[in-house]
């Protein structure tokens, strides 16, 4: 008997473990969020950009039918108000959808749908679909997939913000923000979410970040997601493969509902990541203590953790957000996002955004309210008003960093007792920032052999020269370091394959 439950033990763990695997192609890291993107721009961008950089996976906006909402000027939380599960938005219909999963799968890719299942709209005053279905929100009534009144959570109740610090039952049945909520629990429910998400897995995509996880029952999601097909293999991915989950469960401490409890399905976002390095690449905590970084800061185990610095939420102040580092202030937030990808802990996701003032506007687009793609300049960055965080020097160096990197651990870590701080990573990699307001001037050890290489953060390799800083380690693996207190960046990075001649 005792053989049987720790068999059962293991069996079940190991299928947990199944929807923690991104599932990237050999040799890749690093999930992009090309946050309100259209699909034919991403295709494109897996094949000019993304795939030749190394990047790992795009997480997509919601591919599924949302209401049209001019009275606010099209934000881009129109997007998290389904209604219906037809496959036709503003970034595009299903054909297109298709062709960028076969496109970017083929570049190797991966995609990662935002899966809004816990709710439909609230009751706005439009009632008209971008695929061109209306309901009868007054009547929890939405034909196109269809729903009705039968299909939510009742008695019908609406969120109140000390809810989530005395009352798990409400925050997971009642509303949203007065969206409408779907009782996950109903077998219909259950059928049209497993449908909606087994049609996305057949097409091609590799997984899913489960939006508003922390407002659903952790075993009806469970039953969902082992509902689930496996991946399709006409995309490149292995047999039996499951789909990769990471969950959004906004956790920070002291509320009724904990991270904890979804990680035995699936991976979960990891919001204190990006609170704790905004805080020491503020100034506001010292980059020294990040010596121990990952569980022993408060944070999940390696495996369960999708980590960001920033979100679509919370660079808009939404979200538990506010004070986070986002594009609007670069150097600190460069800093923070090369450590996150030099540092081994978790599943990194960087965010690249549209650029905005007011946090409720949708991205760019013209009188009709299509949306406008990004241009893309001379120097390789974008236009037309979005920022293209992946396209910046510092972040995509770092991705190629991480491939390099691989799994090796950190090692031969250096601080100046300070802002300082370096370290290895195997004998593949290594790192320098400073947040003093001093120079790093310091003779340490690289781990690297002996050769000339060129740091990727101030400039790139061209030939056999480096149009940035040059380091010239030696026969014992160490060289002189400099980072100055003034320079553009606060970091250094080096790695095999950047080596020079000159």
């Amino acid at each position: 008997m005792v053989k049987l439950l720790i068999v059962a033990l293991v069996a079940l763990a190991v299928f947990a473990n199944a929807y923690k695997n991104p599932h990237y192609a050999p040799g890749r890291s690093v999930n992009v969020h090309l946050f309100e993107w259209k699909w034919d721009d991403i295709a494109t961008e897996c094949e000019n950009f993304l795939g030749p950089r190394g990047f790992g996976g795009i997480q997509i906006s919601p591919p599924n039918e949302n209401v049209v909402l001019w009275t606010y000027n099209r934000p881009w939380w129109e997007r998290y108000q389904p209604m219906s599960y037809l496959l036709d938005t503003r970034s595009g219909d299903e054909a297109q959808f298709a062709d960028m999963l076969r496109r970017c799968n083929s570049a190797g890719v991966r995609i990662y749908v935002d899966a809004v299942i816990n709710h439909m709209t609230g009751e706005p005053p439009e009632n008209v679909g971008t695929a061109g279905s209306t309901a009868t929100f007054s009547q929890w009534d939405y034909p196109a997939v269809p729903f009705t009144w039968e299909h939510f959570n009742w008695p019908h109740c609406v969120i109140d913000g000390m809810d989530y610090v005395n009352d798990a039952w409400r925050v997971r049945n009642c509303e949203l923000v007065g969206l409408k909520d779907l009782n996950q629990a109903n077998e219909h429910v259950r059928n049209m979410i497993v449908n909606f998400m087994n049609h996305l897995i057949d097409l091609g995509v590799a997984g899913f970040r489960i939006d508003a996880a922390k407002h659903m029952w952790p075993h009806d999601l469970e039953i969902i997601y082992n509902r689930l097909n496996n991946l399709n293999t006409a995309h490149g991915f292995p047999a039996n493969a499951r789909p990769y989950i990471y969950q959004e469960v906004i956790d920070y401490g002291g509320e009724a509902i904990s991270r904890d409890e979804y990680t035995p399905i699936g991976a979960v976002t990891e919001f204190k990541v990006g609170m704790e390095l905004s805080r020491a690449f503020r100034g506001n905590n010292q980059l020294k203590w990040l010596e121990s970084w990952g569980p022993q800061w408060g944070l999940l185990e390696h495996s369960d953790a999708l980590t960001f610095i920033d979100n679509h939420d919370n660079e808009r102040g939404h979200g538990g957000g506010g004070a986070m580092l986002t594009y609007k202030e670069p150097r600190p937030y460069k800093g923070a996002i090369a450590f996150l990808l030099a540092h081994p802990y978790g599943e990194p996701q960087i965010m690249s955004s549209f650029a905005f003032h007011d946090s409720e506007i949708g991205p760019p687009m013209n009188h009709l309210g299509q949306i406008i793609s990004p241009s893309i300049n001379s120097d390789g960055s974008c236009g037309n008003g979005w920022v293209c965080q992946h396209r910046w020097r510092q972040v995509f160096a770092m991705v190629a960093f991480r491939n390099v990197a691989g799994n090796t651990g950190l090692n031969d870590w250096w601080s100046n007792g300070f802002n300082q701080i370096a370290f290895c990573r195997g004998g593949n990699a290594f790192v320098a920032f400073n947040n003093d307001s001093w120079d790093l001037n310091q003779n340490l050890q690289t781990c690297l052999p002996a050769g000339r290489y060129c740091d990727v953060i101030s400039g790139v390799k061209a030939g056999n020269t480096c149009t940035g800083k040059t380091v010239t380690v030696g026969n014992d693996g160490r060289a002189i370091i400099n980072v100055g207190a003034l320079d553009y960046d606060m970091m250094l990075a080096i790695h095999i394959g950047t080596e020079s001649r000159l």
